[in-house]
């Protein structure tokens, strides 16, 4: 099968935002006008092509990536459709390793919104070329320059307005091209489908004369031709002035600028153009570099004559074709039954079918070709990350980062059937999203799920149920306590045991003592005189180990203790291994219990980085917490506040620091050491466990 558009007609592109931005509406206005669909799908009426999920509709929010192909003046243009919310950030991470360009949409009221600033960091880590799209400008407040003025300032970038409003709020008429100098009214009663070009009126001529002399300066410093016109005072031509602008956006040195209302549907052709004009083709960007079998570096052409190479940036559970696992194509092509090799798994792997997606829709196809985003069925081993290459000409290419959950609750199946179906869903969601982790803790036995936030678990577990029809419960994850011991004892342990043949006997003491924290278990035998026979200093010494599995105060392993062996007595006929160990076992419990047992906690190392404005708010919240605050330091342009903090009054430490800050801040935080519990709190989780 021949390629439908040649490569340098390709856009694969990402629409990114903070959450209620726009992105979806702009999405969907894009697709009614390029074609793809005849009606207008509305975030309100839950009739978005892009937001297909039921969680998706009944929320009104972005959860998971979706993708579609349309065509504007005659390129193909792929279109991603990601999260906004914070909680599913690994969507716009893995989407925008793929893509080539991505539109930026920002909020004409909000401008810059926590999540913007989120976002458009991840596309610098990619550096993915961006234009801009100011929205929402119908609405009472929206300022079109404070905007751009405000994306320059916190991303030390270059907006390049590429049109300006035509009116504000309740008056917004349409908008003014710099280009060609005209101004476009759109048509209400086509929905904006139908606009027309008329004169620039006169109350915006002088503003649009001079964002068109700042355009043309933008686009002489990237094209000779351009700067000769300027230079000599001649008019530059539109299509150079063009390529200026281009080469500066593919440069990440400018970032063209447009102006609407994809609500109001005004705007969005302008920003089609500024797509096919402005943002990068796969032959555009630089080619695709990994890593050979032999560990040198090997690089792919964007090019259908080079090698197979692909990256998996998706698996999706399918109810009618089992795995999808989504592919961007990165060099040569590859047929349905054809094989290919993945080099992390080592593994073959069969194309079964090849699939263009159309959000949750799908077409069938043939073959996929460089610059391709499609959907294969049949692989067996792959991962989100995995390179997918020609077997004969292998190469690695670079994996993506996943950030590490933040916040983690028990779950349980509600029945035994549950039980059974509960582990292989778990599984199959985990594969399909790297952010959320299934592990099992073996000292409570409970099931713990880890994310992002509480919203992402909140659409994990809803998916159990309505996906997997799986019923289980949630709640929060019980903490890993310990305990020690707070003064040295002495104690004596003795079994005998005599039941008419060979009886049992074992007789031991022992001294316990407090060790340093985090020093663990020190086992000493300090026998003299062959009391005991050295054979059964190991099996004490095991005694005493079994036994601090089990603490005293509250059934927690015991930790940081020094046990010595300093006397007792054996029997020539009765003693045995299991008579000392059980004896050992008996000695330690009891001198445990009188040594002044302690309660010891789980202590995490806590580095929070927030805006100076919200510094107070923070540390407040941390002290309330028991947090003990180590040291600040400014870190660019925020406060970097590192405490330690129980772990315990940690759970929902994500959603708490983001309602203190507007979602401006963020936080890591791993495991310190163990330290006692207060008094008072140590009481209350003995008597809530043991019940007394």
């Amino acid at each position: 099968m021949p390629r439908l558009s040649p490569i340098e007609r390709y856009r694969n592109i990402g629409v990114m935002a903070h959450i209620d931005a726009g992105k979806t509406t702009t999405t969907e206005r894009i697709l009614f006008y390029t074609g793809v669909t005849h009606r207008i799908g509305e975030i309100d009426d839950g009739t978005t092509v892009m937001d297909w999920m039921d969680q998706e509709r009944e929320r009104g929010i972005t959860i998971t990536s979706a993708a579609i192909t349309t065509f504007w003046k005659d390129c193909r243009v792929n279109v991603i459709d990601t999260p906004g919310h914070v909680d599913f950030t690994i969507e716009v991470e893995r989407s925008l390793r793929v893509l080539d360009g991505a539109i930026a949409v920002f909020c004409g009221v909000g401008c810059v919104q926590p999540q913007s600033e989120t976002v458009w960091r991840q596309a610098e880590k990619y550096r993915v070329p961006r234009i801009i799209f100011i929205n929402k400008m119908d609405r009472v407040g929206a300022d079109y320059f404070r905007a751009l003025d405000m994306i320059a300032e916190r991303f030390a970038a270059r907006p390049v307005a590429i049109n300006i409003p035509w009116g504000s709020e309740d008056s917004l008429q349409g908008v003014v091209d710099l280009l060609s100098m005209k101004a476009i009214r759109y048509d209400e009663a086509s929905l904006g489908a139908n606009f027309e070009a008329v004169e620039i009126p006169v109350e915006l001529r002088s503003l649009a004369e001079e964002k068109r002399q700042q355009l043309i300066e933008a686009a002489a410093e990237f094209d000779d031709e351009v700067m000769e016109a300027f230079v000599e005072g001649r008019e530059p031509a539109r299509e150079r002035i063009i390529a200026g602008l281009r080469k500066g956006c593919i440069d990440l040195k400018i970032f063209p600028a447009f102006g609407g209302s994809a609500f109001r549907n005004k705007g969005i052709q302008p920003l089609l153009d500024g797509v096919v004009d402005f943002l990068p083709a796969p032959n555009d960007i630089a080619a695709v570099e990994g890593e050979a079998p032999d560990g040198q570096r090997a690089v792919r052409e964007p090019s259908d004559m080079e090698p197979f190479s692909a990256l998996a940036f998706k698996i999706v559970n399918d109810t009618f074709s089992g795995t999808l696992t989504y592919l961007r194509v990165y060099s040569g092509s590859v047929k349905s039954g054809d094989h290919v090799y993945n080099p992390l798994k080592k593994k073959r792997e069969r194309i079964g079918r090849l699939l263009q997606m159309h959000a949750n829709k799908r077409e069938e196809i043939t073959e996929i070709w460089a610059g391709d985003i499609a959907a294969v069925v049949g692989f067996k081993t792959a991962v989100t990350g995995d390179t997918l290459c020609a077997e004969n000409k292998q190469i690695v290419l670079e994996k993506m980062d996943f950030p590490e959950p933040v916040i983690s609750i028990a779950i349980e199946p509600k029945t035994k059937a549950d039980q059974d179906k509960l582990g292989a869903a778990l599984d199959k969601l985990s594969i399909e999203d790297p952010s959320f982790r299934v592990n099992a803790d073996a000292e409570t036995g409970q099931i713990l799920i880890s994310g992002m936030g509480e919203l992402h678990l909140e659409i994990i577990t809803d998916r159990l149920l309505r996906e997997f029809k799986v019923q289980a419960n949630v709640g929060k994850p019980q903490v890993s306590y310990r305990e020690t011991i707070g003064k040295a004892v002495k104690s004596e342990g003795k079994y005998i045991r005599q039941s008419g043949g060979r009886g049992q006997y074992g007789h031991v003491w022992l001294e316990l003592a407090p060790n340093a924290s985090g020093a663990g278990f020190e086992f000493e035998n300090a026998l003299k005189g062959g009391v005991i026979p050295g054979e059964f200093v190991s099996a004490i010494e095991q005694g005493v180990v079994e036994s601090m599995q089990s603490g005293v105060l509250a059934g927690y392993p015991m930790v940081d203790i020094k046990a010595r062996l300093v006397d007792g007595s054996f029997h020539e006929v009765d003693s045995s291994d299991v008579a000392f160990k059980i004896a050992a076992s008996m000695a330690f419990r009891d001198g445990a219990s009188e040594a002044d047992p302690i309660l010891l906690e789980p202590i995490m190392d806590c580095e929070v980085i927030c805006p100076d404005q919200y510094m107070g708010d923070v540390i407040g919240d941390l002290n309330a917490r028991r947090g003990r605050i180590v040291g600040m330091e400014q870190e660019s342009g925020a406060q970097k506040i590192r405490a330690q903090s129980p772990l315990a009054n940690m759970f929902g430490y994500a959603t708490g620091l983001r309602s203190l800050s507007q979602g401006r801040a963020t936080y890591t935080m791993q495991f310190a050491c163990y330290q006692p519990v207060p008094g008072g709190i140590a009481q209350e989780i003995v008597v809530r466990l043991r019940g007394f």
